[in-house]
């Protein structure tokens, strides 16, 4: 329980800071007092929500087969590994950016954006894409850290992130007049300080970096692809179905997209620690996985859920009781607030069971079971459809927002009880650690938070 608290603690702060960097961000753009700029950002957010999804996936990937070869005490063939993962997810982003570049404003009117709104957010998208292949890599390096236990400096790379962009928000977007295209530009630099940083940490700190041959990428394409593709397919399910919603809900005009921009401001400040739990579960399963010690699989889930359940309880009394002051601060009024406050008192209570889903997730990708994760995150995607659009039918963006909640329930109690399952048949079928070998025992880093010598978990 300490070290699923530890990791989880430590990259919630990490990805919550980034959150409230962006939370902030919407914050400075309402101030402009234009109603359109935050719809801009809202359908702006749902995009970069596609192209942070395919980070994740591929963060996902590097963390995993690297993990798995700490596990096993190969480090020398997890630091190839390492820098192998690096090259493909720079390459696989860099081709998606030259795809997707060229229909920027097809996309943008797809989710229902008209006129000058249509036309800003295609602007601040022409700046925030090509910095996709940067965030990528960043992403994957603080995963590559936790995948080695320094849970402490995956942290460090996106505080050094959200602290770049919450200097640079206000300069570009009031002091330099930029207005919304000031705030893309900030975006962009604090890209590239993750990177920065994350390379020191890697290359000076662990040593995990090796610079991959040609025979080294062609020996590790097959396992991270067999890892990455069924990853990014499980996290672009998630941005479709946030797509079918702001589509939905730009049918009731500018004020209920920037409502629902806030909400989207409002789900990963709240329930950060649920996506930073994912992402600490993962290498805690990957190393015990290559470490043979299956009964270490189910006690980290089970941990991980109780964990969840107590969080997101915390959470949603906090979030109803300062419904009125959330929509106050970012000035949403009519529909906008109307949405706010419908989503801190009600809609915000599925999110114990979409971190159900989030946490089984990464035990799948984590396991070799990565078809799993594929399944449940589309099926809940699929299943946005109907209820987002019988809810809007019958209640208007409320009952969308109500559909899009209702959704999560049931794939997220299927997932955890899949993955329990999962688990069960593989301490049956494997073969376990012997039972006299040691513990796997990995030397702490410099100022590592992890210095007991105890195994790795």
């Amino acid at each position: 329980m300490r070290h699923v608290i530890v990791m989880a603690a430590t990259g919630s702060v990490g990805l919550v800071s980034i959150f409230i960097v962006d939370a902030l961000n919407l914050f400075y753009i309402s101030l402009l007092g234009q109603s359109e700029l935050a719809a801009v950002i809202g359908y702006a957010g749902t995009l970069i929500f596609f192209t942070v999804s395919i980070s994740i996936g591929m963060s996902i990937a590097g963390t995993a087969i690297t993990s798995r070869a700490l596990g096993a005490e190969d480090r020398e063939r997890a630091r190839r590994l390492a820098g192998a993962s690096l090259f493909f997810t720079g390459l696989t982003t860099t081709l998606f950016v030259s795809i997707a570049f060229p229909f920027l404003d097809v996309l943008v009117g797809m989710l229902g954006a008209t006129g000058r709104t249509a036309a800003l957010t295609v602007e601040y998208m022409q700046i925030v894409l090509p910095s996709l292949p940067v965030i990528a890599v960043g992403m994957s390096m603080a995963g590559l850290l936790r995948s080695t236990g320094d849970a402490k400096r995956a942290m460090f790379i996106t505080l050094i992130g959200g602290a770049a962009t919450a200097v640079l928000d206000p300069i570009f977007i009031f002091a330099l007049d930029l207005g919304i295209h000031g705030a893309a530009l900030s975006t962009v630099i604090s890209r590239f300080t993750i990177v920065i940083a994350g390379y020191y940490f890697l290359r000076r700190i662990h040593d995990l970096l090796a610079l991959p041959s040609l025979a080294v990428l062609t020996r590790s394409m097959r396992p991270y692809f067999a890892v990455a593709g069924p990853a990014i397919m499980t996290q672009l399910a998630t941005p479709v179905g946030n797509a079918f919603v702001t589509f939905e809900i730009a049918s009731y005009g500018d004020s209920a997209v920037a409502g629902w921009a806030v909400v989207g401001r409002i789900i990963p400040v709240a329930f950060g620690a649920l996506f930073a739990m994912s992402g600490a579960v993962g290498p805690i399963l990957g190393q015990n996985y290559g470490a043979k010690r299956y009964d270490r699989l189910r006690s980290t889930m089970r941990n991980s859920y109780f964990l969840m359940t107590v969080y997101v309880a915390v959470m949603c009394v906090i979030l109803a009781l300062g419904r009125n002051q959330i929509a106050a601060l970012f000035d949403a009024t009519g529909e906008a607030g109307d949405l706010v406050r419908f989503f801190c008192l009600f809609v915000s209570f599925s999110f114990l069971f979409n971190g159900l889903l989030f946490v089984s997730n990464a035990a799948f990708n984590n396991l070799g079971y990565a078809f799993y994760s594929t399944l449940f995150n589309w099926g809940r995607s699929a299943g946005v459809i109907p209820l987002v659009w019988l809810g809007s039918w019958l209640y208007g963006a409320e009952g969308a927002l109500a559909g899009f909640g209702l959704s999560g329930v049931i794939f997220g109690l299927g997932a955890a009880f899949t993955c329990l399952k999962v688990i069960d048949q593989i301490a049956k079928t494997k073969p376990p650690k012997p039972p006299h070998a040691p513990d796997i025992r990995f030397p702490p880093a410099a100022n590592s938070p992890f210095t007991s010598g105890k195994a790795a978990t």
